[in-house]
């Protein structure tokens, strides 16, 4: 049985000018609100401050899921001098919806890195505020289990077994 805990996170979006032909500006995650209220991300973006160029919005409010499949993920992270929550960020696809939308906040580096294989969405790291550490740190010391590591053993190769019988000619 997996035991998991969550967190409401709002997530803060950045939408910054930018001197480019082909764009008016740039979009990227740059910080979350933990405890943050409900605000689904088809919501109106509600303007937290801007200043010369930038405005910063509360883009959404998703759920940081801790599962105790993942504290090897979630460890990796606090171990970096600067722990950070990983926000996922997928173009709007509705006419009325927002370029983009945030679509998941995690915990975990290994997560996170499995969305980067896709070009359309936005990966990027914010720091992770120390509550939240504490959070994080606390679940880990309940759930995670060490798994010893096992070294696959190689089997020595047997043509007869790998499906491949050389090329086909026509008169096969």
């Amino acid at each position: 049985m997996s035991a998991e805990d969550s967190i409401p996170v709002g997530v803060v979006v950045e939408r910054r000018e930018i001197d480019n032909p082909w764009e008016d500006y740039t979009w990227a995650p740059v910080a979350i609100i933990p405890g943050a209220p409900p605000m689904e991300t088809t919501d109106e973006w509600k303007e937290l401050q801007h200043g010369d160029g930038w405005v910063h919005y509360h883009a959404g409010t998703l759920k940081l899921e801790l599962l105790s499949g993942e504290t090897d993920g979630y460890r990796t992270n606090l171990s970096n001098l600067q722990p950070y929550v990983y926000i996922v960020m997928t173009p709007g696809e509705e006419d009325d919806a927002a370029e983009i939308v945030p679509f998941l906040v995690t915990a975990s580096p290994h997560e996170a890195e499995g969305y980067t294989e896709d070009s359309e969405q936005i990966v990027e790291g914010v720091p992770m505020p120390p509550e939240m550490v504490a959070w994080v740190k606390e679940f880990i010391a309940k759930h995670h289990v060490e798994v010893a590591f096992k070294k696959r053993k190689r089997k020595p190769y047997d043509p007869r077994k790998s499906g491949f019988h050389g090329p086909k000619g026509p008169l096969q």
